[in-house]
């Protein structure tokens, strides 16, 4: 079966989709087969690698029972990465009541088969696409930008990811919290940064990814950053961050393609 990673925090501006694509982008290179399905209707991802949608979206799952998943499965331009990317038109409150739509969209097009990486990048708000989100993973990792707000939010989360594993998804798990636009030599962040990790503990604190403006070119570009800026510290962050996380996520997938 293939590791879910659902990348989510409910505050906006954490960086979940720039992590989402260049996380996405490193495990890619590691030979992973990786897709990354973008229920931010900001539709990012699609930004981030360069890929033009022709008007078939992960969404649809939601408007139209029993869409196949595959229908919107669109191929990068960077090996072993795939996309099913998000529809910039489509209404939250269109969700049916439904919790389990995007989990039952994932087997039935075999995804756990077919690939290694599951990422599921998420919308801020707190609604049914989120929760699908929650139900479909198996891991949870948490963008955080080091400042007071952004510590209160993972709080409020991590409530919220113990009650749908202890009422709905039991196979649930708390990936890690992931620093983003850190600068360790700020008072501010050190502080934030380290009372996650008193709150967590150290285990659940991944390497963090410094800011670096070179993150939004990329993005202007279409290119995920290690293609784009290689020899950039965001680059470097990313790469150690794939490191790290390999070993937790093996590959399994029998990659049927």
């Amino acid at each position: 079966m293939a590791e879910r990673i659902v990348i989510s925090n409910r505050k906006g501006g954490t960086g979940k989709t720039t992590v989402s694509v260049n996380l996405a982008a490193e495990m890619a290179a590691k030979g992973y087969n990786v897709v990354i399905l973008d229920l931010d209707t900001q539709s990012h991802c699609a930004d981030g690698l360069g890929v033009h949608p022709d008007g078939k979206y992960v969404h649809d799952v939601f408007k139209t029972p029993k869409t196949p998943l595959n229908n919107c499965l669109y191929q990068s331009h960077h090996d072993n990465l795939w996309l099913c990317p998000a529809d910039p038109n489509y209404i939250h409150s269109q969700t049916p009541s439904g919790d389990k739509q995007l989990d039952q969209a994932i087997h039935a097009a075999g995804f756990d088969e077919r690939f290694d990486l599951i990422i599921i990048d998420t919308p801020p708000s707190l609604d049914a696409l989120l929760i699908n989100a929650l139900n479909a993973g198996t891991s949870v990792i948490v963008p955080f930008i080091p400042h007071f707000l952004s510590y209160q939010g993972i709080k409020q989360l991590v409530k919220l990811i113990h009650k749908v594993k202890i009422n709905d998804n039991p196979c649930l798990t708390l990936g890690g919290f992931l620093p983003t636009m850190a600068n360790q030599t700020w008072r501010h962040h050190k502080q934030v940064i380290k009372d996650v990790e008193l709150h967590f503990g150290k285990a659940r604190l991944l390497p963090a990814i410094r800011s670096d403006i070179k993150l939004a070119d990329a993005f202007l570009s279409g290119q995920p950053i290690r293609v784009f800026a290689p020899k950039s510290r965001a680059a470097e962050d990313f790469k150690a961050l794939g490191c790290y996380l390999a070993p937790r996520y093996p590959p399994s997938a029998t990659h049927n393609l």
